[in-house]
């Protein structure tokens, strides 16, 4: 994925990124680069307003959340505080990862609608599904059954203000019959109310690409996560821009896709500050992204 950025270099075209500049106008947000907060899961529990005003004082607009308790809220606030901690700090949260299980498999609605409360408070726009229980998709109707009660889901969001997501990690494309579980999401729900957060480093990962992807179903995929692989280790992420998954060549296309939030997220840290690595990243999403 680094032959691109590599013949440039060693090429000496000293201006080529003023010649991918145009191509990155498509990659263009005007919510500014956001961040998962699952980047710093390790951080939050012990000092969540602390770890919120470093998030803004990295270059983040936005958050995406993840972890909400019934009981403890997000790490101790209720969503209305933290809802105003985001706000006191510049930052919106456009989403928020939520575990729907019980509805998928079971059709309990108590689960999803105490999520869909904790959204409107938070002021999010969207419901992610971050991953589901393998056992659910076991077979095509399977997963054709969870395909169907994503559409139920994304009605009953629609109807308190909110739209559904779904973030894939690389398990969806292995074999279920003739298919794969991401093919039956795509093939299957309502584009008008299934959207798709395409996680790049999962993509890469599992043998895929993000083009081809978006190029087979323009128009379906509101967020990315950007998230870079290591060269060394393909099982582990780096900073943005330091790895070898090439983000110039695919957010080209970002427009394609339908990208309109552009969510980093970095699952381990190796020999730095994680506070250093994220805005290491943020600055990579705004000076050569154009983020």
């Amino acid at each position: 994925m680094t032959t691109r950025r590599t013949f440039l270099a060693q090429a000496g075209l000293l201006s080529a990124g003023v010649m991918l500049a145009p191509q990155l106008l498509s990659a263009k947000t005007k919510n500014g680069a956001g961040l998962q907060l699952y980047s710093l899961r390790d951080q939050l529990p012990s000092d969540v307003k602390g770890v919120i005003g470093k998030v803004a004082k990295a270059g983040y607009k936005e958050v995406e959340t993840f972890g909400y308790n019934k009981e403890k809220g997000y790490w101790g606030l209720p969503s209305k505080d933290f809802g105003k901690l985001l706000k006191d700090n510049g930052l919106s949260s456009p989403s928020g990862h939520y575990g729907i299980d019980s509805f998928l498999g079971e059709s309990k609605t108590e689960e999803l609608n105490m999520y869909m409360e904790v959204a409107n408070t938070i002021g999010q726009t969207y419901i992610i599904i971050p991953s589901l229980n393998h056992n659910l998709i076991k077979t095509v109707e399977d997963c054709k059954h969870v395909a169907d009660r994503m559409n139920k889901a994304a009605e009953i969001c629609k109807t308190a203000g909110l739209k559904l997501g779904y973030h894939n990690h690389n398990f969806e494309w292995a074999p279920v019959g003739d298919t794969t579980f991401y093919d039956v999401v795509l093939n299957s729900t309502d584009p008008k109310l299934v959207n798709m957060e395409m996680d790049l480093y999962w993509v890469v990962r599992a043998g895929q690409d993000p083009i081809a992807i978006f190029e087979k179903h323009p128009g379906r995929f509101k967020f990315v996560h950007i998230k870079d692989r290591d060269k060394t280790n393909p099982n582990l992420n780096t900073e943005i821009g330091t790895g070898d998954i090439d983000f110039v060549k695919i957010l080209s296309k970002a427009k394609l896709g339908g990208v309109e939030h552009f969510i980093v997220e970095q699952e381990n840290y190796t020999n730095i500050d994680p506070y250093v690595s994220i805005a290491k990243s943020a600055a990579y999403l705004k000076g050569t992204l154009h983020i």
